[in-house]
């Protein structure tokens, strides 16, 4: 198995068990529903972006779609297949945005420093 799809795997299971612990904390099937959802549990997603991001490099942007996505199969298990689930993943793509903006830069972010510490980009002379 190559390291991408590792690290997908791996992204996509800590998202599952981070949304899986905010259900669990704040008592909510649906981990949106929780109190503190907007002031800690979205910020630490986009948190866990950023990092998947700067892990997965050129296709960083990915991670954030994966970490926010991740809340889906986390509603599946509490609350089984309902009517409204269009509109659930109508509002995960809307909240996928900021993250996958954020993974992409932090994804850019790690291309440009390992081609700067690999050699190829020079300062020039002093």
């Amino acid at each position: 198995m190559k390291l991408r799809m590792v690290q997908v795997f791996v992204l996509a299971v800590i998202s599952v068990l981070y949304w899986l612990l905010v259900s669990h904390v704040s008592g909510t099937k649906e981990p949106w529903d929780a109190a503190g959802y907007w002031l800690i549990w979205y910020p630490g997603s986009l948190l866990l972006s950023a990092f998947g991001g700067f892990a997965f490099g050129r296709r960083g942007w990915s991670a954030g779609a994966i970490v926010t996505f991740a809340q889906l199969p986390v509603m599946w298990v509490n609350t089984g297949f309902g009517g409204l689930l269009i509109v659930g993943v109508a509002i995960l793509t809307v909240l996928a945005v900021p993250a996958v903006i954020l993974s992409a830069l932090f994804g850019r972010l790690r291309a440009t420093w390992r081609r700067n510490a690999g050699g190829r980009k020079r300062d020039g002379p002093i």
